[in-house]
């Protein structure tokens, strides 16, 4: 049985651990807040953006002269995985889900006798992701130093795909993030970036019939670019909601167990005390009837 120094060292350890968990549940629910009305924000432009190129696609898919960045490099040999994670831990299973996400695809494509080449975005991702496939990773993408994240910053990643598509390093880019849903709930999501995919609007009547000037081919040689940039925004955005929800969740469990510790260990400590007291006492009072 643990004597009362020990007991009473780890009730204060607990403690101050607790403290650290309130402080951090307290700073994540602030960076929460504005992470979130980001990513709310960037929604209605992305969904946009996809439904003009969508309609825009409908008339180019079949076009000879279409985009490569829409119509693909003909083949699907090579699949670029951008995996996107937090620079940061203690957020829960926000990173794993990402990453083991990224390892069912890669295993997918594996099987089928597919090339798989890996751009990580966040340090946790990439230290997850090296231990199994560092021979696949290709380039890392250092977010340490970035607050608040910016347009800038998916446009050098998107410069960087879309650069290596022209090179032909590549047939196929998906982007790997959570995307935000609640406080308790981000869900792992796979999209693809090149070619372009874009969500069937079927053949509703309603749905108006634009004419485009000039062609749609050179609007969408000029748009998809930007679409990739969009989306790598977008993807960020929902990423560093989901990171500062997942977090608050995760203090907030670790704030709660710790109270229980405390408890515990405060009514182990109450029971060691007074054994001690009651044998002090039997010792007294034995030694009172001895004389």
């Amino acid at each position: 049985m643990a004597n009362l120094k020990d007991l009473k060292t780890r009730i204060d350890s607990v403690k101050s651990t607790r403290k650290i968990t309130k402080a951090m549940q307290m700073v994540a629910a602030a960076k929460l807040r504005r992470a979130q009305e980001s990513a709310e924000a960037a929604r209605p432009y992305a969904q946009q953006m996809d439904a003009v190129l969508g309609n825009l696609a409908k008339g180019a898919a079949n076009s000879p002269t279409a985009p490569r960045l829409l119509a693909g490099s003909g083949k699907d040999d090579v699949h670029l995985l951008i995996v996107a994670t937090s620079e940061r831990g203690l957020c829960g299973g926000f990173n794993s889900s990402i990453v083991k996400l990224a390892r069912v695809q890669i295993a997918e494509l594996q099987a089928a006798g597919k090339t798989v080449k890996i751009i990580t975005v966040g340090k946790k991702g990439r230290e997850q992701m090296k231990r199994e496939f560092g021979d696949l990773m290709i380039k890392h993408v250092d977010m340490s130093e970035v607050k608040n994240v910016a347009y800038a910053n998916a446009h050098d990643i998107a410069a960087d795909v879309l650069t290596r598509f022209d090179a032909a390093e590549f047939d196929v880019a998906t982007v790997f993030f959570n995307r935000f849903k609640t406080i308790v709930e981000q869900t792992p999501t796979a999209q693809q970036l090149i070619p372009a995919v874009f969500e069937d609007a079927g053949d509703d009547a309603s749905s108006p019939n634009y004419e485009y000037e000039p062609d749609e081919d050179s609007i969408l040689a000029d748009l998809l670019p930007r679409s990739v940039a969009t989306q790598v925004f977008t993807a960020l955005l929902e990423n560093g909601a989901s990171e500062q929800g997942a977090r608050m969740s995760a203090m907030d469990n670790a704030t709660r167990n710790a109270g229980d510790m405390i408890d515990n260990l405060t009514i182990q400590f109450n029971r060691t005390r007074q054994a001690a007291i009651t044998n002090e006492l039997i010792e007294i009072i034995s030694g009172a009837e001895a004389l």
